[in-house]
């Protein structure tokens, strides 16, 4: 992994940048005894790890031998000890990169693509910074990429706007204050409309959907990005970002569902026609899963414990599987006694009831009322016992 790919996927939080660590630490070698040349020599112990430690830059570098020193610089030469040890010396090896990216920029021309490259690096290595709480980091890279966004290089330029995107982003989804959301949104937008094959604008805008869409009560903000950015996705001549498009369509569908009939048609798991006809009158849950996801396996006791105590009071359970092996989830339901009906394409995340709800990550639950309505979205754990403790009470 290099020095960019790291810190690249630092931009929008916390957790997007610490994530990363186990990657890291579980790619360097272990430390081991190499055996002795005299069997009859005592073992030696093994000597302590002296830590990771960062080098210096070199002294008389070019620009070229500076970035490929830095890039070089991750993943450590040596096993950390510790987490913290590892983030310790990701904080060292952004300083230096910022280091080495003046010294670049003091050399190069605005108009190379070296200029560039230390420049991203510059943008990357001051935002990870900021995300590990260095004093002023974020400060810094919004006041480079300000300079940035004012070059008369296209290319620099769109960095820079683009960078400040990510900083005001950082802001929000740190203090959690929204209102500037649909600024952010808007200046995503106007990037978008200026370059719609601009793939990695796309991803940004990705990028701050999905954490939009995580918020508890962000449904409304994260369809507002949607339906701008979709429109936008529409445009582009580059089949990725047209495929985005899609994507959002369905999850418009799905965000918009509170209030509203869900479609739901298929095969079951037997080979027979599904009839929702079956569901009339009753609380629905319909539950999108797979046997190879942890979270849903995790989320099944959960969802039979319910099922036992209200389903004679009116509860039901639709399954609708993404696995593709039928076998596999035969198994699962005869191992794990689960007495719902499932749905079963056996196309994966290309299930079409799936698809047509924009299902980008299971389990996803829907609870849906007597009157065939959707009444929410978020009900995973103990939200879904408390919900149906309400519905079957208010019913008498």
């Amino acid at each position: 992994m290099s020095f960019f790919s790291l810190l690249s996927n630092t931009r929008l939080g916390m957790a997007a940048f610490l994530c990363l660590t186990p990657l890291v630490v579980g790619s360097a070698p272990a430390f081991g005894m190499q055996p002795l040349a005299a069997p009859e020599a005592p073992p030696k112990a093994a000597a302590e790890p002296a830590g990771l430690i960062v080098p210096s830059l070199p002294a008389d570098a070019s620009p070229e031998e500076l970035l490929a020193f830095v890039e070089g610089l991750l993943p450590p030469k040596q096993q950390p000890r510790s987490r913290e040890e590892m983030l310790d010396y990701i904080r060292g090896a952004a300083r230096l990169a910022v280091e080495a990216a003046d010294r670049v920029l003091d050399q190069a021309k605005a108009d190379e693509e070296i200029y560039a490259k230390a420049a991203k690096l510059k943008l990357e290595s001051l935002g990870g910074l900021g995300q590990l709480g260095e004093e002023g980091a974020a400060d810094a890279m919004a006041a480079f990429a300000a300079t940035l966004a004012k070059s008369p290089v296209k290319a620099l330029a769109v960095e820079g706007k683009r960078m400040l995107i990510v900083g005001e982003a950082q802001k929000m989804f740190s203090s959690r204050d929204f209102s500037s959301a649909p600024t952010v949104i808007q200046q995503t937008a106007e990037l978008l409309a200026a370059d719609p094959d601009d793939l990695q604008t796309a991803g940004l805008a990705m990028q701050l959907t999905g954490a939009m869409e995580q918020i508890p009560g962000g449904e409304e903000m994260a369809a507002a990005a949607m339906t701008t950015f979709g429109e936008l996705f529409k445009k582009s001549d580059n089949e990725r970002i047209q495929m985005l498009s899609k994507s959002f369509e369905g999850k418009l569908r799905l965000l918009s569902l509170p209030g509203k009939p869900m479609e739901i048609k298929g095969t079951l798991l037997g080979g027979e026609v599904f009839d929702p006809a079956m569901l009339a009158g009753k609380v629905v849950l319909v539950d999108f899963w797979a046997t190879w996801c942890g979270p849903c396996v995790a989320e099944m006791p959960n969802i039979i414990e319910q099922y036992k105590k209200y389903h004679e009071k009116g509860f039901e359970v639709v399954g609708i599987s993404l696995d593709e092996d039928k076998a596999e989830v035969e198994e699962f339901i005869a191992d794990n006694e689960i007495p719902w009906t499932i749905l079963f394409a056996g196309k994966g995340w290309q299930d079409p009831v799936a698809e047509f709800y924009g299902i980008s990550g299971i389990p996803q639950l829907v609870l849906i009322g007597r009157d065939g309505n959707v009444i929410t979205l978020d009900v995973r754990g103990e939200k879904l016992g408390e919900m149906l403790a309400k519905l079957f009470k208010d019913a008498g």
